[in-house]
């Protein structure tokens, strides 16, 4: 068995940070201390457990100083209360006033999610919590159709008589607050279907389907407004008055819609909730998260009346350096596990007087504990790999308080991003399947984001006029001839929006907008003799204009880099211990190059690939990338644990793929095996420094 100090030189840094967002999109579960802000959760489950009582709406304020753990407390929320609710991530609004499609697409995305433990969605619990609701009271027959219905989720039978369970409901549930019952009962009929679930989870999140698509569902158009938007969340809102509650999490609201002033447009969040309140929606519990200074700097900018709305405040403070101890040992209890013998102390080889000495006021954000964790892991560690010679660690007696760490030189900060990108990456892949996720106007605003980045001069949006205005932008193209670029990304299926689009667009060249313009696409272009293909074609074919079809791996990109974003402007991205701007950002992403093989970037112009990859080869160079950059930002570890790290990151490679991939590193004297004779097992391997 191997000592604490062995284990410690084969692991990685038990403390290293891990980007916040999406409590669905979260697949690592770090360790929780239950210590910590319980008492905050235990008011938020009273909270909810009276919504779940009387049904009564109630909205929050949960807000925190930065590094305070709003956003792992919100996870920490739905793992907790899972079987109690159902539970929502709202991303950031880029547009006021799409407000309410905005929540009602993420609701529909949140509730096709499936909760740990659980087979079916939360889409599909939540309707079959509602048939169960209203089976009492019907017939015999009536109350054998539910079980049929109920029975047959995810199978590939169907039953057909889809009028009398739209009957049914609207005599159980009844018409009254019930927005286009007939439509909305039918679809969720559909949503009995297996073959239609996908198309009915399009409709009620708002895409707007082509003709045959609605023909399917049986309904006559798609949810394109702000009215029908409020109106399917209300049917929600009713129906979950006879099951479970919907919580309704908004996080991360730094990168929301911006006023003329530049601040944050946090009334037309508060409009939506009064809107809720005063419509006496049921069911429903509001979390609207939110940094202090945010919430101070904001709030004096909203109406009293919709301040009053959302009564109940919840404050997430500083933790105790007790509870900061036990924040530490959670981390490294899995290291303990491996050692023999057992240390002592559960924060071994750390000290608690170093946390004394650190925060004088004996009080921290997790976060900050967290650091100061990483920081004196790599300065034990490194140590260690000297054989315990001078220079020691100061703090290692507990003598002396950690001091401010020097800042880490450029490669190290730059391996450590590169890290975080790809963690990102991956998780955006593995959660995101097809573009059509995200509407074309969000799609466009994240590619504003990333064109800003990259420096990209005189962005304009909205380069077409009318209704598709939010799907396009402008810029000055950046070479020599520094001429007007427009793009305009259209999913639309509807061939009627798409002839709409096209119009706008030929507008746009008959008035000179721009000399060049970028069609993104990759739905369907219709038929050649409907109007909107005839427009495309004399747009796009035979001239200089271009049309695109990106690649779900563009997408990838774009939503990796507007994830980041959301972290930076909510300050919880964490850089070698640091937390990080959006200019810091924007250059990290420029220096690293991360977005260089970005398909859409390229065909635009703006990214040239930073390497070579032959069609239909498995590119190994980002695995390459990253043992590099791990065996950077680590100092030292052991060889087992960057085969397995990388494994896990890169689960489509064999072992020996990895093994070969730390030998080319090898020869490239990038890295070096410490000690090539010892077992497999017990080998040691570090960055080679010139």
């Amino acid at each position: 068995m191997a000592t604490l100090d062995e284990v410690i030189k084969k692991s990685l840094n038990p403390f290293d940070n891990s980007t916040a967002g999406n409590f669905w999109e979260e697949h690592e579960a770090f360790p929780s201390v239950e210590s910590i802000h319980q008492k905050q959760l235990i008011q938020i489950k009273d909270i909810l457990g009276q919504t779940a009582q009387d049904h009564q709406t109630r909205s929050l304020i949960l807000y925190g100083d930065t590094g305070s753990g709003k956003t792992h407390f919100l996870g920490r929320v739905k793992q907790e209360l899972n079987n109690q609710a159902f539970f929502v991530y709202v991303e950031p609004f880029a547009q006021s006033d799409h407000i309410w499609r905005h929540i009602l697409r993420h609701t529909i995305d949140s509730l096709v999610n499936t909760p740990e433990g659980q087979v079916d969605s939360q889409l599909i619990i939540w309707l079959k919590s509602c048939l169960s609701s209203i089976r009492q009271g019907l017939k015999t027959e009536q109350q054998s159709f539910i079980d049929k219905i109920r029975n047959l989720f995810g199978k590939t039978d169907a039953i057909t008589d889809r009028q009398l369970f739209i009957d049914i409901l609207k005599k159980t549930i009844g018409t009254k607050g019930i927005y286009n019952a007939n439509e909305f009962f039918g679809v969720l009929y559909s949503l009995t279907n297996p073959e239609l679930y996908s198309l009915a989870c399009e409709w009620l999140k708002g895409d707007d389907l082509d003709e045959e698509s609605l023909q399917k569902l049986k309904v006559k158009q798609s949810i394109d407004d702000e009215e029908k938007a409020r109106g399917i969340l209300s049917n929600f809102s009713n129906i979950s008055g006879k099951t479970q509650p919907i919580v309704l999490c908004f996080d991360q609201l730094d990168n929301i819609s911006r006023l003329p002033d530049g601040s944050i447009d946090l009334q037309a969040l508060f409009n939506v909730n009064s809107g809720i309140i005063n419509g006496k929606w049921k069911g429903f519990l509001i979390i609207i998260s939110i940094r202090t200074s945010t919430w101070y700097d904001n709030s004096k900018r909203i109406q009293t009346a919709d301040l009053d709305r959302a009564s109940i405040r919840i404050s997430l403070k500083r933790i105790t350096l007790e509870e900061g101890e036990a924040l530490l040992a959670s981390r490294l209890y899995p290291l303990h596990r491996q050692a023999t013998p057992k240390p002592n102390s559960p924060i071994y080889p750390f000290l608690g007087q170093v946390l004394e000495k650190t925060f004088l006021s004996r009080r921290a954000a997790p976060r900050a504990i967290l650091m100061i964790g990483k920081l004196l892991f790599r300065e034990y560690k490194e140590w260690l790999f000297r054989d315990k010679q001078p220079p020691s660690p100061k703090w290692i007696d507990g003598s002396k308080p950690v001091p401010p760490p020097p800042p880490p030189p450029p490669p190290v900060i730059e391996a450590e991003f590169k890290l975080i990108w790809q963690r990102e990456y991956q998780k955006v892949q593995s959660n995101f399947s097809k573009i059509s996720l995200l509407p074309s106007s969000d799609l466009i605003r994240i590619l504003e984001e990333v064109l800003t980045a990259l420096q990209i001069q005189a962005i304009q949006p909205k380069l077409l006029s009318g209704a598709y205005a939010t799907h396009s932008l402008s810029y000055q193209q950046p070479d020599e001839k520094r001429e007007r670029i427009g793009i305009v990304w259209a999913e639309e299926l509807n061939m009627t929006s798409f002839y709409s689009v096209m119009n706008a667009c030929q507008k746009v060249i008959q008035q000179n907008l721009c000399q060049t313009l970028y069609l993104i696409r990759i739905s369907t272009l219709g038929k050649s003799k409907n109007l909107g293909y005839k427009l495309y074609s004399q747009i796009f074919k035979g001239t200089q204009h271009r049309h695109i079809a990106p690649k779900l791996s563009s997408v990838h990109y774009l939503v990796t880099y507007h994830n980041l974003v959301n972290s930076v402007l909510a300050q919880e991205l964490v850089v070698a211990n640091k937390e990080i701007s959006l200019q810091e950002l924007e250059a990290l992403v420029r220096d690293t190059k991360v977005l260089n093989n970005c398909l859409l970037l390229q065909d635009l112009g703006v990214c040239k690939p930073s390497d070579t990859i032959i069609a239909d080869e498995v590119d190994l160079q980002p695995v390459e990338d990253y043992i590099f950059n791990l065996v950077t930002t680590q100092g030292y570890m052991g060889l087992p644990a960057l085969i397995r790290e990388t494994s896990t990151q890169f689960s489509f490679l064999e072992k020996s793929d990895i093994q070969k991939l730390i030998q080319k590193l090898c020869q490239g004297q990038k890295v070096q095996i410490i000690d090539p004779k010892a077992k497999p097992e017990e080998q040691l391997i570090c960055l080679v420094t010139k």
